[in-house]
Formats: structure tokens, C-alpha cells, sequence
């Protein structure tokens, strides 16, 4: 279990990390030679002296294009605007027309239709009176402006691919022809974006475009479950990929062909292809991929129930970790910044619940010496007081035990912290001080309640014993039932009885059983009645009493008093019978069962 927390944690870890690496890897980008000069990829700016305008205007251009094709179409803008500007300055109409276009064509790919019809507007006014470039302006603002019907963005469309190809623009022949696929994909007509894409294929020379398009056509033939011909143009590129030792797009296409395939209800190829794409991925030091397959491999053996391949899967994965980190270099450092901003929040969170917890008690010690102090010398009005102190006392009691979580629990939490950073096991640490400070801060919420509503006590629930079951992972499985006649969302119960009788279960019964335990937690309604079952099948109270030192069996004590005295005042306090019921079970079973029964309460 503890390896599966840390599997889990990995991939949660993942998308942040992968973002992070890859900017790390943008910023690392050589300068980029240009016509003579260097040009910094990443600051777009001439590496050399003084140069001329033109010659700077070009350089970002190029960079523009180079972000462009590789789809970073916001950096793409950014050096556009920079180019545009300094061909302002120099009045150059043709290179004002041509970088307000292409401004136009990477505001379209990120979603900013009205900045690139603008632009596509002003490059038509800028361009050369019933020049080609007028025209395609002229039909890609029409296309993207609000009145446009998606007939009239087609009808555009359809003229400017007339037009360019008269003119023998093929590149941009094979865009117009990905537009009007787009738009025939958002009318529901499939068979016309096939063609459309098939058509933009074979306008086109350059093999990372022509993939691209293959892509997209393929996922149509998906959603048209024409499983066989997306599969043949998955595997062409998929041998293109192959043919130039391209290991990311093999396995991206390997992934992909596994889908169709799965679909098709072909499982086992779809399975073949998924595992050929996780080891290619572990060999060749792709995290993010190899992660990808894997969750693709462990969600089909899950359903399977596949538990020993599932485990192999695990041992091979961490057995390969440590040398996919090193291969994949881009990762290193952005999982140090990532663990150690971790590290700090969680720290700094865990300073907060420590000073805050020794603020109550301190509060709440000096509360009691001054009453204590107080009694003292009001010796003569003592035996009138009593009761009232008493109860005051036990309010105060009860307030701090809903507030503070029991100090076993938190010495052993802080403790299994600890072990786990002992062993370096950072990612099993990071996962328990996420779930405990998730816990605490529930517990915190629900201080000031004596009865909080179903569902939330059996959210907190839920995550106390998952807390606890991923330290003792291997003594205890639980389960949490809800009788459906209760409705969770009005219906009260008394707030932190029933987590120390599951403590006192986990620590003192399933945590000595030779075997893995079982872990019961019910509420039924009967009658007008709400009765909750707490059953374990551990070593008992017998022999857990033979197992505990002096020191144990006293904390135990006082716990179990405490509770026994918290329902007491609730029934008190409330005039609510809350009945608590605690018998051992006979041979040949083992275990304790606890049972609370109090009135079905919708409002307090």
C-alpha cells in the first residue's frame, strides 16, 4: 500500500512538475544563427552589436515562425509584435501586411477571434489594392466576424482555397483546407472534413504537418467508429516515426493506436500496443509518457482483476524510476522546486496547528488553576458550586476534546512522518501530511459543534481511517455504510464519539492480528432510532489488555472515560438518550463490537 500511496503521489506530482520541465526546457534553447547573427530563442534578441532595423525585424520573425510551427503560438505573438513594430517604423507596407496576418493566425489558434479578425482587417487595408493577400484578408475577416454563419465561414473558406490554389500556394492551400475540416467537423459533417483533411495531406511537403493532420484525422474516424481506416493512418505514422527515430511520437501513436483498438473492442492488440508503448517510453527515459501507459495498463488489469501483473507493473515501475529520472533530465530540477515549496507550506502549516493547539491548552490550564484556585478560597460556597463547576468543567472538556485531536493520534501521526523522511521516503511524507493537515483542518471547522450533520462526520471518518490505513496498510481493510433510509444531509449526530472507539480498533485490536483485519463502520436506522455499529475482528480487550504496558492501559483508561463522560453530558446538555455499548465477542470469533444508539435528530 505504501508503494501504490507513492505511485499516486508521483503522477499527482506530475502535471506541475512536466509544466515546469518544459519551460525549463524552452529556456535552455541555443541561440539561433540568422543570416550571421545570433539569436536568443528564448529573449528573441540579437546576441551581437548594433544592427540594422530590417535586420532585427527578420530575426524576430524567424523566431515568431519557429514558436509558430511548434505551436507556441503566444511566444509566436510576442515576436510578430516585435517584428511588426520595427517594419512600422520603416514604413514597409508588404512586411506590415504579412506580420499583421500572421499576428491574425496565431490569435485565431489561441482561441482571440476578434483581435484576429481586427488584424485580418487591417492586413486587407495595408495590402496591395485586389492583391491576392487582399482577398484572403478580406475572406478571413468575413469568416471570423460575429454575423458569420458557419455556411458563410465555409463559403470564405472555399474562396480562398480557390485562390490559392490558382496561385499554386500549396502550404497555405493545406491550412484553408484544415479551416474548412474544422468547420465541417463543428456542422456535424464528417465524411466532408475526411476529405478535407485527406485533401490538406497531399498539399502539404513537410512530415511534422502531415502527422499532425494524420492525427486529427484519425480521431474523426474514431467518432465515426471507422476504427479500421483510424487505425491505418495511426500506424502510418507511427512507421514515420519509426523510420526517423522518433521515440515521442512513436509512443504518443502507440497510446493512440491502443485506444482505437480498445474501442474496437480488440483488446488484445490494444493491449500489446499500450505495453510496447510503456517500455519504449521507460527505455528511452519518458516519465510523462511511461506514466501515461502505465495508468493505461494498471486500469485495464484492474478491471481484469489482474492483481499479480498489477504488482509486477508497480515493482518494475519504481524499479526503473531512479533511472528514468536521471535520463530525463529536464525533470530534475523542477521536482526540487516543487518538493521544497511543498516542504515549506506544509511546515509552515504545521507550525500554525502547533501553536494554535498550545495556545488552547494553555488557555484552557490557566482556565483550570484559576478555578481551582478560586474553589479554594471559596471554601464555603464549594458544595452549592459543585454541580454547576462541574458541568462547566466538562463543557470546557468537551469543547477542547472536539478541538484537539486525541495526542496518541498525533504522536503516532508525527511519528510515521518522521519514519517516512527517515527512510527518505519524501513522497509517502508528503501524501500523510497532506491527508493529516486535510484532517486537522476539518476537525477545526466542526471545534465549536456538538452535533455536526451525517455526511460530514462520515467525510471526517473517511479520512481519519484512510489516514490510519495507510500506516497499517497491511493489518486492515474498513468499510463505511450508510443505511439509505437516513438522509445525511439533515439528519445530526454527536460530533468526534465515534474516532477514538476507531483508534482504540485500529491500534489496540486489528494492529496484532497475524492477518489482515476487517473494519466495520454502519449507521442504520430502527425505528426512530439512529444505532451505529463499530465491529472489528482483532485480538480483543482481553488480550490487548495482557499486550499494554502500565502507561497504555492508563491512557486507554482515561480515554474511554472521557468519552463515556462526553455522552453523558450530551445526554445531559440536550436531553437526548445516547446509549453506548462496548461487549467482546465470543469464541471462536475475536473482536470488539461498539454500539451507540441515540434519537434520529434533524435539528439541534
Amino acid at each position: 500500500m505504501r508503494t501504490t500511496t507513492a505511485f499516486i503521489l508521483f503522477l499527482l506530482l506530475f502535471p506541475v512538475m512536466h509544466i515546469a520541465a518544459q519551460d525549463t526546457v524552452k529556456k535552455a534553447k541555443k541561440a539561433v544563427p540568422y543570416k550571421g547573427k545570433e539569436v536568443s530563442a528564448e529573449t528573441g534578441d540579437i546576441a551581437t552589436g548594433k544592427k540594422e532595423e530590417v535586420d532585427i525585424a527578420e530575426a524576430y520573425e524567424k523566431l515568431g515562425t519557429s514558436a509558430e510551427s511548434k505551436e507556441y503560438y503566444s511566444r509566436a505573438e510576442g515576436y510578430y509584435k516585435k517584428a511588426l513594430n520595427l517594419y512600422t517604423t520603416r514604413k514597409d507596407k508588404d512586411a506590415i501586411a504579412r506580420l499583421t496576418r500572421s499576428i491574425a493566425k496565431v490569435q485565431e489558434q489561441q482561441n482571440k477571434l476578434n483581435a484576429a479578425a481586427k488584424n485580418y482587417k487591417t492586413a486587407g487595408e495595408v495590402s496591395s489594392s485586389n492583391s491576392l493577400e487582399e482577398k484572403l484578408n478580406a475572406n478571413d475577416y468575413n469568416r471570423l466576424k460575429n454575423s458569420a454563419s458557419p455556411a458563410e465561414q465555409d463559403k470564405y473558406v472555399r474562396s480562398n482555397i480557390k485562390l490559392l490554389e490558382k496561385d499554386n500556394k500549396k502550404e497555405e492551400a493545406a491550412e484553408a483546407y484544415e479551416q474548412k475540416a474544422n468547420i465541417s467537423l463543428k456542422n456535424n459533417n464528417n465524411d466532408d472534413a475526411i476529405n478535407s483533411f485527406k485533401k490538406a495531406i497531399t498539399y502539404t511537403d513537410k512530415s511534422d504537418k502531415v502527422a499532425e493532420i494524420n492525427s486529427k484525422l484519425a480521431k474523426v474516424f474514431v467518432a465515426d467508429e471507422r476504427y479500421d481506416e483510424a487505425i491505418a493512418a495511426t500506424q502510418d505514422l507511427l512507421e514515420s516515426a519509426r523510420a526517423h527515430n522518433d521515440y515521442t511520437a512513436q509512443i504518443s501513436n502507440l497510446q493512440t493506436l491502443s485506444d482505437i483498438y480498445f474501442k474496437k473492442s480488440s483488446e488484445n492488440e490494444g493491449l500489446a500496443a499500450l505495453k510496447e508503448a510503456y517500455y519504449l517510453a521507460v527505455n528511452n527515459g519518458k516519465i510523462m509518457q511511461a506514466s501515461k501507459s502505465l495508468d493505461g495498463l494498471l486500469k485495464y488489469y484492474r478491471t481484469q482483476g489482474n492483481v499479480s501483473e498489477i504488482t509486477r507493473l508497480y515493482d518494475h515501475f519504481f524499479g526503473q524510476l531512479e533511472n528514468l529520472i536521471k535520463h530525463d533530465s529536464s525533470l530534475v530540477d523542477a521536482k526540487k522546486y516543487q518538493l521544497t515549496e511543498q516542504k515549506i507550506k506544509q511546515l509552515e502549516q504545521e507550525k500554525v496547528f502547533k501553536d494554535e493547539l498550545i495556545s488552547r491548552k494553555n488557555v484552557f490550564n490557566y482556565f483550570l488553576l484559576g478555578s481551582m484556585v478560586l474553589l479554594l478560597i471559596l471554601s464555603g460556597f464549594i458544595f452549592k458550586s459543585l454541580s454547576s463547576i462541574k458541568v462547566k468543567n466538562k463543557e470546557i472538556a468537551l469543547q477542547s476534546l472536539r478541538r484537539e485531536m486525541n495526542p496518541h493520534f498525533i504522536f503516532n501521526s508525527l511519528n510515521s512522518v518522521n519514519q517516512f523522511i527517515s527512510q527518505n521516503n519524501e513522497l509517502e511524507a508528503n501524501k500523510f501530511l497532506t491527508s493529516y493537515s486535510n484532517l486537522m483542518r476539518n476537525v477545526m471547522e466542526n471545534s465549536n459543534r456538538d452535533f455536526v450533520l451525517l455526511n460530514k462526520e462520515v467525510e471526517q471518518l473517511q479520512k481519519y481511517l484512510a489516514l490510519e490505513h495507510m500506516r497499517f496498510s497491511e493489518k486492515f481493510d474498513y468499510t463505511i455504510t450508510v443505511d439509505e433510509h437516513l438522509d445525511p444531509d439533515t439528519t445530526y449526530v454527536p460530533n468526534m464519539v465515534l474516532q477514538p472507539h476507531l483508534e482504540n480498533a485500529i491500534w489496540h485490536g486489528l494492529r496484532y492480528r497475524d492477518e489482515k483485519g476487517l473494519l466495520l463502520l454502519n449507521f442504520t436506522l430502527e425505528r426512530d432510532l439512529v444505532k451505529v455499529s463499530i465491529s472489528d475482528n482483532g485480538i480483543g480487550i482481553t488480550k490487548s489488555r495482557e499486550l499494554k504496558t502500565d502507561n497504555q492501559k492508563m491512557h486507554e483508561s482515561r480515554g474511554i472515560t472521557n468519552t463515556k463522560e462526553r455522552i453523558a453530558l450530551l445526554s445531559q446538555l440536550y436531553k437526548k438518550d445516547i446509549l453506548l455499548l462496548v461487549t467482546e465477542k465470543q469464541l471462536p470469533e475475536t473482536g470488539v463490537v461498539v454500539t451507540i444508539t441515540f434519537p434520529l435528530i434533524h435539528q439541534i
